[in-house]
């Protein structure tokens, strides 16, 4: 099988046709008096139909802002966010709503997502009776996605304060998916679970996605839930890509230092006996520096060298390999690779 049409995580995926979505250069930012902060910069990726994309890097990276953006949930800075081929970007009014059928999002919190006066049914409903489908269809199908996750007709009455948070999540991904979009935005849906319910949820995730060929952009911090669900990872740091490649390779043969570390601090149960920690020089940051590699300061590999403090490395595939299937390892390091991954 070639790259092009690989078998990853489980999921095939056709990466000859255009990709579902389209990611260009986007950058957020955000102004506080005399200041301005670039939460997200410059950041470029494809997913393809059937693909699960993961994002990952530490609380303050961006990865929710570029979650928000993808979805256009206020505006972004610059970049364009195509869609099936559609720039969202420059959507506005009831062009923007026609078009939000086409993507959902699954929040963080299932209780904060879900509206306390509204039963069930109704949560699920919703988004069909937004987009103008009949009352009877809507029902239909609601109830048949509510009973394919696991909640069947004892719980169409129910307020989502009678309901456990796995169940509540369950309620957020019949609601994201009834109306069967293009592409789905996972924002940390497993982060507010106990252990086993996350297992649950993205057995469950994974099932639907087989079942109706849905899309992912999986926002998460749990690095093993990344492996274990998504076929590429992407990993941010201040905002910048600094690394992206299959789950395989990534987690196999980091590249950067920074996913280096990460990845050193994840618990493995598959290892006995403790890991050797990979640790960071100084204090997590804030902002990036004005000039060189935005990690420079904190990397116990490039923070005395001349041209990491000066220059900032482009994302780069190694050894001329071709980027166009996205499933080439990309890093953006003057040095990768030489900060090896303790396993």
């Amino acid at each position: 099988m070639s790259e092009a049409t690989a078998t990853v995580a489980g999921n095939t995926v056709d990466r000859t046709a255009p990709p579902v979505l389209s990611v260009r250069d986007v950058s957020r930012s955000y102004a506080t008096g005399r200041k301005r902060y670039d939460v997200v910069q410059g950041v470029s990726f494809d997913v393809w139909a059937g693909e699960t994309l993961g994002v990952v890097g530490e609380s303050g990276c961006g990865k929710s802002t570029l979650a928000r953006a993808v979805m256009r949930i206020g505006e972004t800075t610059s970049g364009s966010i195509e869609l099936g081929g559609t720039d969202l970007t420059t959507l506005r009014g009831a062009a923007l709503r026609r078009e939000r059928r086409r993507l959902q999002m699954v929040f963080q919190d299932p209780f904060g997502s879900l509206d306390p006066r509204m039963s069930v049914l109704a949560l699920v409903e919703q988004p069909l009776a937004v987009h103008g489908t009949a009352a009877g269809e809507r029902r239909r199908r609601a109830t048949e996605l509510l009973a394919d996750v696991g909640l069947g007709e004892q719980f169409l009455d129910r307020r989502p304060g009678e309901l456990s948070g796995g169940q509540c999540q369950r309620v957020a991904i019949a609601r994201a998916l009834v109306l069967q979009p293009e592409l789905t935005v996972l924002d940390e849906p497993i982060s507010a679970l106990d252990v086993s319910v996350q297992a649950q949820v993205l057995t469950l995730l994974r099932r639907e996605q087989r079942r109706l060929g849905l899309t992912y952009l999986f926002i998460v911090h749990d690095l093993a839930a990344a492996e274990y669900f998504c076929d590429r990872v992407l990993v941010l740091y201040l905002g910048k890509v600094v690394e992206t490649g299959t789950s395989e390779d990534l987690f196999r043969r980091p590249l950067h230092p920074y996913t280096t570390s990460l990845l050193s601090a994840a618990p493995d149960p598959r290892r006995s006996g403790a890991k050797q920690r990979v640790l960071l020089r100084g204090e997590p940051q804030s902002r990036r520096p004005e000039t060189g590699c935005p990690f420079a300061a904190r990397c116990p590999v490039g923070f005395d060298r001349p041209v990491c403090r000066e220059r900032a490395p482009e994302l780069r595939a190694l050894d001329g390999a071709d980027t166009a299937t996205g499933t080439a390892q990309q890093v953006a390091c003057h040095f990768p690779g030489e900060l090896e991954a303790v396993r």
